[in-house]
């Protein structure tokens, strides 16, 4: 019979929670000292896509020799009439509750906790229900964190929709927002997506505690805000808020192992390495970002005028019946005769890229992104300036808080209203302030960057994320109970 105390994590499939997830679930077991286990429950994604991905993550987890073991919950249909992917996930994973509870109920060793992804706040039903404390993984930052919490008195105090209101959104801790730079799932409120939001964010201060994929030195202002219970229903006349562990970054494979160091450098690695340092501009938008043909030939020719170096990773709109993107025709998407030209000082990519080692590589000098919230804690780890390009989710959030909060980023302008579509020149303007010496803009936020840099390798090393994850490792192995079957 097993005894060593588990926590228990509940992801979900896409992969920039999965990972993140499992990631911080095996830096809180290294840091117990093998005083914690970690059981992870399987959601069966709804894509054979995503149930691949998945299936190779699991196995490679089940090779490492780390005390994870995996637990599939039985399949569900998925909900058919959803009306946005926030709508999708959250009732998705509300039909597991049953087998859930079944699954912990199940477990023969104690468990420390239930530690769910912020889709999941509907589960915390079952955590009490078990007598077990529940635990929030928050793959995103504390200003999207505090936007949660602050969001059920929004939804009260600004009658329109946000786009519509007057003056700025007031989230405690961040300068005044842009109803503009607000997540896409708020700016509909009659969208079950916007009402989830409102939902999640009403449901969290009843978690134990919500761990965040961030650095404490990053947001203190808006840390300091959450609490003192600015951010919640009742401000500091109400409930206490929930107490938070910035524990990041929590980057998966940050260091190459040493099988991969053994491998062969990828085709953009090799060619970064006859580069000279800082000249190459690195444009990527993450697992769902893809251009139509419009508007790759815009960025084609921005990156042409701008005379800088560049690394490209294109991809283009999803094949009929699929989700994600595909693999670039250059023919379609690229205007004629663009690769001959720029091929002495570009390198355009079709396909998946290594990304982390690209950003740590010492020719990159500026990074082009979508601001999910993975790929902007790699660059800060490598302190690579950025130039934001939102596209979805909670990335327009972002991109405001690299621009007004940590000046990170040479802010650039797109039209929201037409898919968030970038004008050649204002790209060509993005990469010439944030790459070029005279720039004051771009100065600014390559200092700025340098400095995020230093703070996030501080905190890990054994500053404040390393002292959050000590709170929290403590706080677990004091809670370990036995679940009662019965319950």
């Amino acid at each position: 019979m097993a005894t060593t105390p588990t926590v228990v994590l509940l992801p979900v499939w896409g992969v920039g929670h999965l990972m993140s997830m499992l990631e911080a679930g095996k830096r809180l077991l290294a840091h117990s000292g093998r005083a914690l286990s970690l059981t992870v429950l399987v959601i069966q994604p709804p894509t054979e896509q995503h149930a691949s991905d998945l299936a190779a993550h699991v196995r490679r987890e089940e090779a490492s020799g780390l005390d994870v073991r995996f637990i599939h919950l039985p399949p569900v249909a998925p909900p058919t009439d959803f009306q946005g992917p926030e709508d999708f996930v959250s009732r998705f994973v509300q039909m597991h509750a049953a087998y859930v509870k079944a699954a912990i109920a199940a477990l023969t060793s104690p468990v420390t906790s239930l530690v769910v992804d912020f889709f999941c706040t509907t589960i915390v039903d079952v955590a009490r229900e078990l007598a077990i404390p529940a635990y929030i993984y928050f793959t995103s930052n504390v200003a999207m964190l505090a936007l949660f919490l602050r969001l059920p008195a929004l939804h009260d105090e600004v009658p329109v929709e946000f786009e519509e209101m007057e003056g700025h959104v007031d989230v405690p801790g961040l300068p005044p927002v842009p109803p503009t730079c607000l997540p896409d799932p708020v700016m509909d409120k009659t969208s079950p997506n916007y009402t989830w939001f409102v939902y999640h964010g009403r449901r969290f201060p009843e978690f134990d505690g919500i761990i965040v994929n961030t650095v404490a030195e990053l947001e203190q202002s808006v840390l300091a805000a959450i609490a003192v219970g600015k951010c919640t229903r009742g401000g500091d006349r109400g409930p206490p808020p929930p107490v938070v562990y910035p524990i990041g970054p929590v980057i998966p494979f940050i260091d190459a192992t040493p099988e991969q160091q053994q491998q062969e450098p990828h085709e953009c690695v090799r060619w970064l390495d006859a580069q000279p340092p800082g000249s190459v501009v690195f444009l990527c938008f993450g697992s769902g970002g893809c251009f139509e043909a419009q508007q790759a030939h815009e960025i084609a020719h921005g990156l042409e005028r701008s005379g800088h170096r560049f690394l490209w990773v294109l991809r283009g709109p999803p094949a009929p019946g699929q989700r994600v993107p595909s693999d670039a025709n250059f023919d379609e998407l690229l205007p004629e005769g663009f690769l001959e030209r720029t091929k002495d000082r570009g390198l355009v990519w079709p396909t998946r890229a290594p990304q982390k080692e690209i950003l740590a590589h010492a020719a990159v000098g500026g990074f082009v992104t979508h601001c999910g919230w993975n790929s902007t804690l790699e660059a800060l780890w490598h302190g690579v300036p950025m130039a934001p390009w939102p596209l979805y989710a909670e990335q327009h959030l972002n991109a405001f808080l690299l621009v007004a909060y940590l000046g990170v980023a040479v802010a650039m302008t797109f039209d929201r209203k037409r898919k968030n579509f970038v004008e050649a020149a204002e790209l060509e303007r993005a990469v010439k302030a944030m790459m070029g010496g005279e720039s004051e803009e771009g100065r600014k936020a390559r200092d700025k960057a340098a400095e995020m840099k230093a703070a996030c390798r501080n905190a890990v090393e054994g500053g404040s994320s390393r002292a959050a994850l000590q709170r929290l490792s403590e706080e677990l192995q004091r809670g370990a109970v036995v679940v009662d079957v019965q319950k």
